[in-house]
Protein backbone atom coordinates (compact mmCIF):
# COMPACT_ATOMS: atom_id res chain seq x y z
CA UNK A 1 0.00 0.00 0.00
CA UNK A 2 1.44 3.36 -0.77
CA UNK A 3 0.67 6.76 0.70
CA UNK A 4 0.35 9.40 -1.32
CA UNK A 5 0.98 12.87 0.25
CA UNK A 6 -1.13 15.64 -0.69
CA UNK A 7 0.59 17.79 -3.41
CA UNK A 8 -0.22 21.84 -2.93
CA UNK A 9 -0.89 24.34 -5.60
CA UNK A 10 -0.10 26.83 -4.26
CA UNK A 11 3.19 26.31 -3.27
CA UNK A 12 5.40 29.35 -1.73
CA UNK A 13 7.89 30.43 -3.08
CA UNK A 14 10.33 32.93 -2.36
CA UNK A 15 12.11 34.48 0.82
CA UNK A 16 10.72 34.66 4.08
CA UNK A 17 10.20 37.76 6.29
CA UNK A 18 13.60 36.70 8.61
CA UNK A 19 15.74 35.53 5.55
CA UNK A 20 14.89 38.96 4.27
CA UNK A 21 16.29 40.94 7.41
CA UNK A 22 19.32 38.74 7.55
CA UNK A 23 20.37 39.54 4.63
CA UNK A 24 19.98 43.37 4.57
CA UNK A 25 21.64 43.20 8.02
CA UNK A 26 24.57 41.33 6.71
CA UNK A 27 24.48 44.15 3.92
CA UNK A 28 24.34 46.79 6.07
CA UNK A 29 27.38 45.76 7.99
CA UNK A 30 29.63 45.36 5.16
CA UNK A 31 28.22 48.40 3.65
CA UNK A 32 29.31 50.12 7.22
CA UNK A 33 32.68 48.74 6.69
CA UNK A 34 33.51 50.06 3.48
CA UNK A 35 32.80 53.47 4.19
CA UNK A 36 35.20 54.61 6.31
CA UNK A 37 37.86 52.75 4.35
CA UNK A 38 36.41 54.50 0.76
CA UNK A 39 36.76 58.24 3.03
CA UNK A 40 40.29 57.16 4.35
CA UNK A 41 41.47 56.60 0.35
CA UNK A 42 39.76 60.10 -0.08
CA UNK A 43 41.61 61.65 1.92
CA UNK A 44 44.50 60.04 1.32
CA UNK A 45 44.41 61.37 -1.93
CA UNK A 46 44.08 64.94 -0.68
CA UNK A 47 47.06 64.80 0.95
CA UNK A 48 49.00 63.36 -1.92
CA UNK A 49 47.27 66.04 -4.19
CA UNK A 50 48.76 68.86 -1.28
CA UNK A 51 52.32 67.67 -1.07
CA UNK A 52 51.95 67.73 -5.17
CA UNK A 53 50.69 71.17 -4.90
CA UNK A 54 53.17 72.41 -2.03
CA UNK A 55 56.25 70.72 -3.87
CA UNK A 56 55.18 72.65 -7.55
CA UNK A 57 55.04 76.24 -5.91
CA UNK A 58 58.01 76.11 -3.72
CA UNK A 59 59.68 74.90 -6.77
CA UNK A 60 58.81 77.98 -8.68
CA UNK A 61 59.99 80.20 -5.81
CA UNK A 62 63.49 78.31 -5.99
CA UNK A 63 63.35 78.72 -9.29
CA UNK A 64 62.41 82.24 -9.14
CA UNK A 65 65.04 82.73 -6.58
CA UNK A 66 67.68 81.31 -8.63
CA UNK A 67 66.64 83.24 -11.82
CA UNK A 68 67.22 86.59 -9.33
CA UNK A 69 70.42 85.48 -7.84
CA UNK A 70 72.26 84.95 -11.39
CA UNK A 71 71.23 88.28 -12.35
CA UNK A 72 68.33 87.77 -15.09
CA UNK A 73 66.30 90.10 -13.74
CA UNK A 74 66.02 92.99 -10.89
CA UNK A 75 64.23 92.82 -7.62
CA UNK A 76 63.81 94.73 -4.55
CA UNK A 77 66.50 95.41 -2.44
CA UNK A 78 64.72 93.90 0.76
CA UNK A 79 62.96 91.12 -1.06
CA UNK A 80 66.65 89.20 -0.74
CA UNK A 81 65.94 87.81 -4.55
CA UNK A 82 62.35 85.97 -3.72
CA UNK A 83 59.16 86.54 -5.27
CA UNK A 84 57.13 89.61 -3.61
CA UNK A 85 53.85 87.61 -4.54
CA UNK A 86 52.73 84.24 -6.09
CA UNK A 87 51.03 85.48 -8.79
CA UNK A 88 54.50 87.07 -9.88
CA UNK A 89 55.35 83.71 -10.51
CA UNK A 90 52.43 82.27 -12.71
CA UNK A 91 52.59 86.21 -14.52
CA UNK A 92 55.95 85.95 -15.31
CA UNK A 93 58.95 88.33 -15.72
CA UNK A 94 60.89 89.50 -18.11
CA UNK A 95 64.40 88.16 -18.63
CA UNK A 96 65.97 89.46 -21.66
CA UNK A 97 63.35 90.44 -23.69
CA UNK A 98 61.43 87.37 -22.86
CA UNK A 99 58.86 86.40 -20.66
CA UNK A 100 59.66 83.89 -18.13
CA UNK A 101 56.90 81.92 -15.97
CA UNK A 102 57.59 79.74 -12.93
CA UNK A 103 54.11 78.81 -11.96
CA UNK A 104 51.43 77.62 -14.87
CA UNK A 105 48.65 78.49 -12.18
CA UNK A 106 48.24 78.77 -8.44
CA UNK A 107 46.47 75.52 -7.67
CA UNK A 108 43.22 75.21 -5.82
CA UNK A 109 44.39 73.38 -2.03
CA UNK A 110 42.35 70.19 -2.00
CA UNK A 111 42.06 70.76 1.98
CA UNK A 112 40.22 74.66 1.76
CA UNK A 113 39.09 74.51 -1.86
CA UNK A 114 40.67 77.70 -2.70
CA UNK A 115 43.48 78.94 -3.93
CA UNK A 116 44.16 81.14 -0.92
CA UNK A 117 47.46 79.69 0.52
CA UNK A 118 49.53 80.50 3.41
CA UNK A 119 52.33 82.72 2.47
CA UNK A 120 55.77 83.31 4.39
CA UNK A 121 58.40 86.06 4.01
CA UNK A 122 62.14 85.82 5.06
CA UNK A 123 61.29 88.74 7.77
CA UNK A 124 58.43 86.69 8.88
CA UNK A 125 58.88 84.50 12.46
CA UNK A 126 59.25 80.85 11.33
CA UNK A 127 56.31 79.88 13.38
CA UNK A 128 54.27 83.02 12.85
CA UNK A 129 51.13 82.26 10.90
CA UNK A 130 50.73 86.40 9.51
CA UNK A 131 52.29 87.49 6.45
CA UNK A 132 54.31 90.32 6.49
CA UNK A 133 54.39 90.89 2.89
CA UNK A 134 57.73 91.44 1.75
CA UNK A 135 58.38 88.11 -0.38
CA UNK A 136 57.43 84.88 -0.20
CA UNK A 137 59.70 82.66 1.17
CA UNK A 138 57.46 79.93 2.13
CA UNK A 139 53.33 78.92 1.17
CA UNK A 140 51.29 76.59 3.46
CA UNK A 141 47.68 75.25 3.77
CA UNK A 142 45.77 77.63 5.49
CA UNK A 143 43.85 74.06 6.68
CA UNK A 144 43.29 73.97 9.73
CA UNK A 145 43.08 69.95 9.91
CA UNK A 146 45.33 67.24 10.74
CA UNK A 147 46.74 64.40 8.79
CA UNK A 148 46.55 60.70 8.65
CA UNK A 149 50.08 60.99 10.03
CA UNK A 150 48.78 63.43 12.89
CA UNK A 151 50.45 66.34 11.48
CA UNK A 152 49.35 69.93 11.13
CA UNK A 153 48.09 70.87 7.46
CA UNK A 154 49.63 74.47 7.99
CA UNK A 155 52.78 72.48 9.15
CA UNK A 156 53.58 70.89 5.62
Amino acid sequence: MSVRLPIRKNAERGLTFVELIVTVAILAILASAAVPIAMFKVKREKERELRYDLWQMRDAIDKYKDAADKGAFQTKIDSQNYPPDMETLVNGVDVQGKKVKFLRRIPVDPMTGNTEWGLRSMQDDPTSDSYGGQSVFDVHSKSPGTALDGTKYSDW
